[in-house]
Order: C-alpha cells, then structure tokens, then sequence
C-alpha cells in the first residue's frame, strides 16, 4: 500500500481484554482504540513534508480514518492532521 498526498496507513492496536484490575471485558463492551502503528506514509501535499514516519506509535481521535480490510489484516487510512501524538 502506498498513500497518495497526506494521508497515512495505520494499523490499529489491539483493544484491551481486560482492565488493570483484572476484570475481563467482553467484546461488545470494548473501546475502538485509539493507538496504532504508522505501516505507511504518503508524500506529502503542497510541498509540506510528513512529520510520522512508517514505525511510529501514534494517538488518534476516536472516530478519525476510513477502516481498511487489507489482505486479511484491519488498517485505518487517515489524514496526517487527524493524528494527535506520536509517542
């Protein structure tokens, strides 16, 4: 896959099984997660060059990108706008 302009592939991070307490929460009570792994970067648009490279960790908002069903694995294609953080 290869993003065209600004836009960015990421794969999603798994959603939690269980809380911090130990408490197993089941799959229709699980969040979409807001985390992922950048696989791939486009070119950038209007001369602006990307700040995520491929192999980033990187925070999203909840509702950000278009899913992706991707030779049997699930990605998000995004603006690089609609990424928060890199951590």
């Amino acid at each position: 896959m290869k993003p065209i302009n600004d836009r960015v592939v990421v794969r999603p991070a798994a959603a939690e099984e269980k809380t911090k307490g130990g408490i197993i929460i089941p799959d229709t009570a699980k969040e979409k997660p807001q985390r992922g792994e950048v696989v791939a970067v486009g070119p950038g648009k209007d001369g602006n060059l990307m700040t995520v490279q491929v192999g980033d960790i990187v925070l999203y908002g909840k509702y950000a990108g278009q899913e992706l069903n991707f030779e049997g694995h699930e990605y998000l294609i995004m603006r690089e706008d609609d990424i928060l953080v890199i951590l």
